[in-house]
């Protein structure tokens, strides 16, 4: 197996049907749940986004499940990502999306009421309080995060990451985990609050979720 794909050829590859694992210096892996993100939005999906409130900027929005949603509930919403197919397919379910890294320019920035992080995408860059704090710029005064996190106790951590598909995999990229158990700490040094912390399925080791303010 080679290591001669960009995340992008990777991602692209993996919203294009190919099996793709995705392996951690962790030494964990799984594979990557694409049929999850192809799909419509579960229950899960609907607890968490009744947690946004207004205009919604969707960070890392892959195929657009919940950029759609959003909009179908009648938010102004966007979608941003990095992997140009993945703006293609949110574009194609009827939502607007962006080809953009959240780290550079994003449109509207500093007047969005809600910034969606789903699906672990506050792992983003490897670093969640530098990524929240982009995300902080993000938001209007008062406007809130919403990160999806991991359950209690799982335990946060960041490394490097790869893409593994049959035919190659991509070259190693920084991704973190956080669990809800460090959300407030890490809230506190992106200049955030917790306001609030969500089980969105019935059971403990299922998915969680944390709302973060942006002070006024």
């Amino acid at each position: 197996m080679t290591a001669d794909l960009s995340f992008t050829e990777a991602f692209t590859w993996a919203l294009r049907g190919a099996t793709t694992r995705v392996a951690h210096s962790t030494g964990e892996s799984a594979v990557l749940p694409v049929e999850s993100w192809t799909g419509h939005a579960d229950a899960a999906d609907h607890a968490l986004l009744d947690l946004c409130e207004g205009d919604t900027l969707d960070i890392g929005c892959g195929p657009g499940r919940l950029t759609h949603e959003l909009t179908r509930r009648g938010h102004l919403a966007l979608g941003v990502d990095v992997v140009e197919e993945a703006v293609h397919l949110t574009r194609r379910r009827g939502a607007p999306a962006v080809v953009a890294d959240v780290f550079d320019a994003v449109p509207e920035e500093g007047r969005w009421g809600t910034a969606l992080l789903a699906d672990g995408n506050v792992g983003i860059s490897g670093d969640p309080a530098h990524l929240l704090r982009r995300v902080r710029e993000l938001l209007r005064p008062g406007g809130r995060a919403v990160v999806e996190v991991s359950r209690p106790g799982a335990g946060s951590s960041a490394g490097w990451s790869r893409l593994e598909l049959p035919h190659g995999r991509s070259r190693p990229f920084r991704w973190a985990f956080l669990a809800v158990d460090d959300v407030a700490a890490v809230a506190v040094a992106a200049g955030l609050l917790v306001a609030s912390v969500h089980r969105l399925t019935p059971h403990d080791d299922g998915r969680w979720a944390a709302v973060l303010d942006r002070p006024r």
